[in-house]
């Protein structure tokens, strides 16, 4: 007999005892009073043992487990910050005062012209001022017109002593009056000429003023 068919007799045999021994056990259960049904399930599950002359495969080999993602780094949570920071502190610092500069000394004055060996002079009027201008030369056109009024007047002494200018410094209100006061005056006039301080004679002036009024008949 081939070895195959020895092995595939061994379990027939096998299996034919384990019925016996079943089979045994029912009759004990029944006689002892157990459980139908608890015979049953055992009956059931003995009877179903499988008898293939084929030996089965052992189970495949699980699947290797999946490779699982490292867990993520521990980060250690930030360092509380102080939102409120206290503002610098202002420390003041005392400056001299820059040095006051130094005084500017002022030039030496010039020293003083020398006294005038003479006292200067104005022109001095020869006679009465008072008969160069009378009421005898009043116009003849200011007559008919009554003017009247105050002539001012400046005249210019040559150092001879003669008159070489006439200037009104104040007018009477009429043209009239005002040339022949500076008319009459600039030739009548006489002067004593000014002196300077050494005493020489230089030009100078003289102002006074003509007051005209219509003399009565």
């Amino acid at each position: 007999m081939a070895y195959a068919d020895q092995q595939m007799s061994g379990n027939r045999v096998t299996a034919i005892v384990i019925v016996a021994l079943i089979h045994i056990v029912v009759g004990y259960a029944l006689v002892t009073g157990l459980a139908y049904s608890a015979a049953k399930q055992i009956l059931k599950k003995v009877t179903t043992v499988d008898i293939k002359d084929e030996v089965k495969p052992p189970p495949p080999p699980p699947p290797p487990p999946k490779d699982t993602a490292p867990p993520p780094p521990i980060v250690a949570p930030p360092p509380p910050m102080n939102i409120s920071v206290a503002p610098p502190s202002i420390q003041t610092v005392s400056v001299a005062p820059p040095p006051a500069p130094a005084p500017v000394l002022a030039p030496p004055a010039a020293p003083a012209p020398p006294a005038p060996r003479f006292t200067p002079v104005g022109a001095q009027p020869k006679g009465r001022p008072a008969e160069w201008v009378t009421t005898e030369d009043y116009p003849s056109r200011a007559l008919r017109e009554n003017a009247t009024g105050t002539t001012g007047f400046r005249l210019s002494i040559g150092p001879d002593g003669r008159v070489n200018g006439c200037e009104i410094t104040s007018s009477s209100g009429n043209d009239e009056l005002d040339k022949a006061t500076c008319k009459y005056a600039s030739s009548r006039a006489r002067f004593a000429p000014a002196k300077d301080g050494e005493g020489q004679p230089t030009t100078g002036s003289y102002s006074s003023r003509v007051k005209w009024v219509i003399p009565k008949d």
